[in-house]
């Protein structure tokens, strides 16, 4: 899987008009499922999230989580992510799990995390999100577990 994090003072995902979720200090985290992945690759994803460390300890350095910090988490899906752009100018989706699997995994990494984590809001699976956030720091980190 393959995950965009990035550190936010606050974040929401607005489909139709309406917002489907938002959190305040956390994560903001782009998730995409390629055609190997499995159930046990999302369970290390969200494991790696929330041990991930970079919060600022009371010295200044990244050695805080998601958790220690008592943040949310905002997930959204991007297939996008799998873009493969070595071709040409247009991009090539090919990398992204179908659509079926990419949804199943989906939904399978909201679910652990809401299992182990009391603050998760998510977007839309599919659907034409606009994304709002403030991005603290900047902190983006990639991912592929």
């Amino acid at each position: 899987m393959i995950a965009l994090v990035q550190r936010v003072r606050g974040a929401r995902v607005v489909v139709a008009d309406r917002t489907t979720g938002a959190i305040d200090r956390g994560l903001l985290v782009f998730v995409c499922a390629e055609p190997h992945d499995d159930e046990a690759a999302a369970a290390k994803l969200v494991a790696k999230l929330l041990k991930l460390r970079i919060f600022a300890d009371d010295a200044g350095k990244m050695n805080r989580s998601v958790q220690d910090v008592a943040g949310g988490l905002l997930i959204v899906s991007q297939f996008t992510l799998a873009a493969d752009t070595s071709g040409g100018n247009r991009p090539s989706f090919v990398g992204a799990a179908p659509p079926g699997l990419g949804r199943a995994l989906y939904e399978h990494v909201l679910a652990l995390a809401r299992a182990a984590h009391p603050t998760v809001a998510a977007g839309e699976f599919g659907a034409e999100m606009q994304v709002h956030l403030v991005n603290d720091g900047p902190v983006t980190i990639p991912l592929r577990v």
